[in-house]
Parts: structure tokens; sequence; C-alpha cells
């Protein structure tokens, strides 16, 4: 079995020892693996379990944040959106997409059942806008979990635009939601990931509905900024716009789980 744990005799320097600050409201917990199989030819279905999961209150898209290895006294995480919790059966549901290299991809590629993991969660700040007359999700097979699981909580009469972007027409899933939902699905066909430009050019030509709106997006850095100006162009205010880089293109994530910032 994998065990993400420090070598003996290690004593871990962990920034997130104590649980403050933006974490004060959220549970450590070691997780156990109960089953670890493929959900489509890129993404990897975890289900984990812990007691503490019996009483965790989560909003749709927030995350989960995994130690996955230990860099000499440093733990490394890597965080992965909740999609969906069995709180009865105490079962976590993780849907991770797969990419070559990085720790977070080494355990997943390792983990079995009976496996354990630390886990601190749930994490996460941007939510479903309850005043939005409709809503938009933009992403890449990164975001995929999260908006499937957001759009998934909109209750009946809602409106949603969902544009994702996958490997192939292997990569799609279904969307099961109550609301009024229209799916988008962009095949990359061989492009390379973190490839701004379809994002960008359907943020640009999708056809908004009438009212005011709020859009989700997600997915690797540069894309993320592009699709922010190429809605801010069509009138979006800032505020109306919740954007999260989960990774950028050529660089590997920080040690906290989210892409490294310049400077």
């Amino acid at each position: 079995m994998t065990e993400s744990v420090p070598a003996a005799g290690v004593t871990l320097n962990d920034p997130f020892a104590v649980l403050a600050g933006p974490l004060a409201a959220t549970t450590r917990m070691q997780l156990e693996v109960v089953e670890s199989a493929p959900l489509t030819p890129g993404m990897q279905r975890l289900v984990l379990t812990a007691p503490e999961l019996a009483g965790l209150n989560y909003r749709p898209g927030q995350d989960m944040m995994l130690m996955v290895a230990v860099d000499g006294d440093r733990p490394v995480r890597r965080r992965y959106t909740i999609r969906a919790l069995d709180r009865a059966r105490r079962l976590l549901t993780l849907d991770v997409v797969r990419h070559a290299g990085g720790p977070g991809e080494r355990w997943v590629a390792a983990a079995r059942p009976g496996d354990r993991i630390e886990g601190i969660g749930p994490r996460g700040k941007i939510f479903l806008a309850e005043d939005a007359d409709w809503h938009l999700f933009i992403g890449d097979d990164s975001a995929l979990p999260a908006f499937l699981a957001m759009a998934g909580a909109l209750p009946s009469g809602a409106r949603a635009l969902v544009i994702l972007e996958v490997p192939g027409p292997g990569g799609e899933q279904d969307l099961v939601t109550a609301a009024d939902a229209e799916v988008t699905w962009l095949h990359r066909d061989g492009r390379p990931a973190g490839d701004p430009a379809a994002l960008a050019g359907a943020a640009a030509a999708v056809a908004l509905p009438p009212g005011r709106g709020h859009a989700y997006l997600a997915g690797e850095a540069t894309a993320v900024l592009r699709l922010r100006e190429a809605l801010a162009a069509r009138g979006l205010a800032p505020e109306q716009i919740s954007p999260k880089a989960y990774w950028g293109r050529g660089r590997a994530n920080a040690s906290h789980g989210e892409p490294a910032r310049d400077g």
C-alpha cells in the first residue's frame, strides 16, 4: 500500500499544522481509499471514506485538499473538487484529471483500496450566485467535476449554459440536473491542453440569455484570463464573473495545490 506520510523520524514543517484563518471552518481527516477506477480515458474516480464525512457540510464546487506526498519535511498537497458526498455511508467521491508527471498524478496512479491519505476540507469560496437569471460555466477538463457538481445543484427553473473542453468524445460525461441546461463539448483532438483559443472563442460567440447572469470560469491560468477578457468585452461586470485558475501550463502547482504566483 502507498502511504502519504513522512519518513520515520521526520517532523513535518507544515504551514497548515493549525487550521486557522481561511481554514478555520475546515476539518482535517485521515481518508482511506475504497475504490479507484477510470471514469473516462482521461479521468480517474476515487472513492474515499473517513468517520468525519458523516457530519461534513460543503457547497457544490468546493474541494478536498489531499497531502499527496512529502518533500523532505514539507507536505505537498493537491486540491480536488468534491464530486459527491454520501454522508450516510461516509463516502467521498473525487474525479481527478490524469496527466503526465507531478506528485498528485503519482499518488492517484498508485492509489489502491486500503491506502490512507490526509485530507483537509471543504475548501473553496466560489459558489452559485443565487440571484442570477442564468449561469454560464466555461472551462477545460480540470473544471469538469466542479461544473457538473455546481450545475447539477441548480433548481428547476434555473437556466445554465455549460461549455467544457475535453480531449475528445470519450471525455464527455452526462450532466444530471433539474435546471434547464445546455451543454457544449469542445474537443481538443490533439491540440495541447491549456491552449486558450477554443474556449475564448466559445466565450465570445455563445448566445447569452436575457437578464443578469453570472459566469464561472476555471481551468488553465492563461485560459481563465482570456475568458475573463472575452466576457468583459461582452459587457459582464467583474462582480458577474467568478474565475479560478486550477493549473498553469508548463509549470507545476505550488505545494499547497494551487498555481504558483509569479514573483
